[in-house]
């Protein structure tokens, strides 16, 4: 960034505030239609996707048009509870709705009071005329008033009560909703008792490129650097522009009539990001240099699945997986699944909604049914897009130690279709970890196939270890089939290529017990007694306990 930009024009992820209005672009006529249906409607209902930009609407296009001089503008509210002390009393959600609209007091004071008389204890306010001024009340992410887990259903229910309450003995209290389209029908029984005979509905739809434009350029204003109209025409275009691959991969391209507003903010912010310092004019040929529309959303789905990942103790791989076998056909287009009582196609309901917050996600309810789909066909491709082999593996790896056989299997599948033909590493390695599955899945002749595969390509390799591992696991295999004479003639063979492989030594005394030789056995344990590590020492000594 340089000195004469010391201004990021561009939010993000993150919502735009009240006072970035200057920075907030491309939605002149919705912010204007909403604020006067606002004024003018006892309810006023906000809907739009996840992600369309209905708090950056709200906040930095609805409020600054409201004159504070002809209403009475109460704060912004959520109704989400906050965590309260055991002993405390009271409606949680009523209890969060008065303390945004009373931010400066302390909570304590509005504890335990109804809205009807939290409004009636305000002081009214008069226009320059003398006459009250219509009070206008908002609620974010109002879809919390609505739905949530069966331990709340009757604070909502009474928080729901009151507002009703409220707004027939206020007849100057305007409410504005603003919620997710697919909670729509939730609100459709209150619209007549919010609204007092007097009501509204908007639908936030994404950008039109012209807005897409205007948001993209308007913002450098206050930047000191100004871009092209044919770059910013170049970034939309980009954006709207959606690449469909099949499985015979076939390539299509497709021109969307409309670009998602998070996803020009998570391209204009990389793209501001890129940017060398003397750069005061974004031409076309900077656009194409440095707005790499593919991986900078690429990136994104990356980062968020991360982060989802992270929250729920589980590999991104798995969920990046997931994603594109649940939610992408074999003809390159979005698939829409539905939620089930738990899962979502395997997946806790839980993740699919924390994708859905991220963005990633975008859902409906379809006759009192959850469906899923991706946000956007821009996202098909970098949610197709193979991770490296290694990614995969250490996936199909951390599923095998949670017990997921399944999931091992196809990841470690996905590690061999992401791997170059040269990478026969890539193939050992996931040969391996299909051999384990197998065996849980007690196809001991498919792990054999799995073991024989690993054990030529490790040796290809020279990898002496992994020839050895494979050799001892087929070894144990035989074991289990009561075939000791197998077994040892296969550990032997590992033994052979790895003499200090510990754990190759104890199951070759496994397999003299087995084979009714125990002092063999116990010889073959002494012999390596002082070379054990902590975690094989157990095992031994009770492997001599045993042959004694």
């Amino acid at each position: 960034m340089t000195e004469t930009a010391p201004v990021r024009p561009y939010v993000g992820l993150r919502p735009y505030q009240r006072d970035e209005s200057a920075l907030f672009h491309g939605r002149d006529r919705e912010a204007r239609e909403i604020a006067t249906l606002w004024q003018a409607a006892g309810l006023t209902v906000l809907y739009g996707a996840s992600g369309v930009g209905k708090t950056s609407l709200l906040q930095a296009g609805v409020l600054p048009r409201l004159d504070p001089g002809r209403v009475d503008l109460l704060p912004v509210a959520r109704v989400h509870p906050r965590p309260r002390p055991p002993e405390s009393s009271g409606n949680p959600y009523v209890a969060a709705l008065l303390s945004c609209w009373a931010p400066e007091r302390d909570p304590r004071t509005t504890a335990g009071l109804t809205v009807t008389e939290f409004l009636r204890a305000r002081p009214e306010r008069t226009d320059e005329y003398g006459d009250p001024m219509p009070i206008l009340a908002a609620v974010d992410q109002a879809e919390e008033m609505f739905q949530g887990g069966p331990a709340g259903e009757r604070d909502r229910t009474e928080l729901l009560d009151q507002l009703t309450t409220a707004v027939q003995e206020h007849t100057g209290l305007h409410l504005l909703l603003s919620l997710r389209e697919e909670y729509l029908f939730l609100v459709l029984p209150y619209e007549r008792p919010f609204g007092q005979g007097s009501r509204a509905r908007f639908h936030l739809r994404p950008f039109t490129p012209e807005a897409a434009r205007e948001a993209v350029a308007r913002p450098l204003g206050h930047t000191g650097r100004t871009i092209t109209p044919a770059a910013a025409e170049l970034l939309v275009d980009d954006l709207r522009t959606a690449v469909i691959v099949d499985e015979a991969g076939h390539e299509s391209k497709v021109m969307l009539d409309t670009v998602e507003p998070v996803q020009l903010q998570v391209v204009c912010a990389a793209l501001w990001e890129s940017l060398p310092p003397g750069v005061t004019e974004i031409t076309e040929r900077h656009a194409r240099a440095y707005a790499d529309v593919e991986e900078f959303l690429y990136d994104f789905c990356k980062r968020m699945v991360a982060e989802v990942a992270e929250e729920f103790d589980m590999s991104p791989g798995e969920i990046k997986f997931w994603l594109r076998n649940t939610f992408v056909t074999e003809h390159g287009t979005r698939n829409m699944v539905y939620e089930g009582l738990q899962q979502t196609r395997s997946m806790p309901n839980a993740v699919a909604r924390a994708l859905e917050d991220r963005h990633i996600l975008r859902a409906e309810h379809r006759r009192g049914i959850r469906w899923y789909e991706l946000a956007h066909d821009r996202l098909i491709r970098p949610i197709s897009r193979s991770d490296s082999p290694e990614a995969y593996l250490r996936a199909a790896r951390a599923a095998l130690a949670t017990r997921k056989w399944e999931q091992a299997r196809r990841l470690a599948g996905e590690a061999v279709r992401a791997s170059d033909l040269g990478e026969s590493w890539v193939r050992a390695e996931a040969a391996e970890i299909l051999a384990e599955v197998a065996v849980e899945n007690g196809e001991y002749e498919t792990a054999r196939r799995y073991c024989e595969e690993a054990v030529e390509l490790y040796a290809e390799r020279q990898r002496f270890d992994g020839v050895a591992r494979m050799l001892r696991a087929d070894g144990l295999l035989w074991l289990r089939q009561g075939d000791h004479v197998k077994a040892i003639e296969r550990i032997t063979a590992a033994l052979s290529w790895a003499p200090n492989d510990m754990a190759a030594h104890l199951a070759l005394a496994e397999a003299l017990v087995r084979a009714g030789t125990p002092k063999a056995a116990a010889q073959v344990v002494t012999g390596v007694l002082d070379r054990l590590p902590p975690d094989l020492l157990k095992q031994a000594r009770e492997m001599l306990r045993q042959t004694a």
